[in-house]
């Protein structure tokens, strides 16, 4: 995979995980940890099938048995996003979870620096730098207009940028010890391990089910399309993308899913979030337009 199919493979990843928001305000009967436990089930059923094929079943169940400690913290940090950014918006509006998930390019950035030592180009900085503007102008305008449940939707929401963040950083070392010699355990299977986690752990929280039939086929239309398919997607990816570019690039979800929330089930999102989102947005498109140039003059 060349850097420009993987820009866009994340982009229309983004796009995927977007939808989550708005088709979560059309469940009829489901709510709470219900509605994270049969997304994640279905999402672990779907990578099943989806790793199978790829892997087959035999070293599919190798790899889980071998995957080691690298292999069950990512799957942990993946349990993590997949079971704080449902119940967030189940507490709060799409706009403020989106917006407090956005803050993850900066953690991922500082920890990448930290723990890895990664020196991060000065447009890279520079575009953390503009989208912490934006995320700031966002965030502390959703916060002053919010009340106590939507305040701990975001405290949930804030989980996930956090997962995100230690998540990528790992994949990142992961592929530093790869070009090293050593060989790293397939950190697709982690996607996995994270939806069977997070279905194990809010089984019991979910119980007794009460899904409609309406409701179980919207849940399995998250954890396979909104889930499943764009999470190997954005695994694969990550071999190929810095973890900085790729939470970079993972902030389009932001403005998506704030869209498909404001079309499709009637959110209308703030004058700051409109502005913010516009400076993030701004953000991302001049990294990667300087990127380009720089390749193509290394190039010629």
């Amino acid at each position: 995979m060349t850097h420009r199919q993987a820009v866009w493979c994340m982009v229309l990843a983004t796009l995927m995980w977007s939808i989550a928001g708005v088709v979560s305000r059309f469940l009829e009967s489901a709510s709470g940890f219900e509605v994270t436990f049969w997304r994640s089930a279905f999402n672990a059923l779907a990578l099943v099938l989806l790793l199978g094929v790829m892997k087959g079943p035999g070293p599919l169940w190798a790899t889980l048995r071998r995957g080691g400690r690298a292999l069950w913290l990512s799957g942990a940090c993946w349990a993590v996003m997949y079971t704080a950014f449902m119940m967030a918006l189940t507490l709060t509006s799409v706009a403020n979870v989106l917006v407090t998930m956005a803050i993850g390019p900066l953690f991922t950035a500082l920890l990448s620096r930290a723990v890895l030592g990664h020196r991060l180009a000065p447009r890279t900085w520079a575009a953390i730098a503009l989208a912490g503007v934006g995320i700031a102008w966002m965030y502390g305008q959703e916060v002053q207009a919010s009340d106590p449940r939507a305040l701990l939707g975001m405290g949930v929401a804030l989980a996930v940028p956090i997962a995100a963040a230690v998540n990528w950083t790992l994949l990142q070392h992961l592929k530093t010890r790869q070009h090293l010699g050593d060989t790293p355990p397939d950190m697709l299977s982690a996607v996995l391990v994270g939806a069977l986690l997070s279905a194990a752990v809010t089984l019991p929280l979910a119980w007794p089910l009460s899904a409609s039939p309406h409701d179980l086929g919207l849940l399995a239309l998250l954890g396979t399309v909104q889930l499943a398919i764009p999470c190997l997607m954005a695994v694969a990816v990550a071999r190929v993308l810095s973890g900085p570019e790729v939470s970079l690039l993972g902030l389009l979800e932001v403005l998506f899913g704030v869209l498909w929330a404001w079309l499709g089930a009637g959110e209308a999102p703030s004058l700051a979030v409109l502005g913010g989102g516009g400076l993030v947005l701004l953000a991302l498109v001049g990294n990667e337009a300087l990127a380009l140039r720089k390749r193509v003059q290394e190039a010629g």
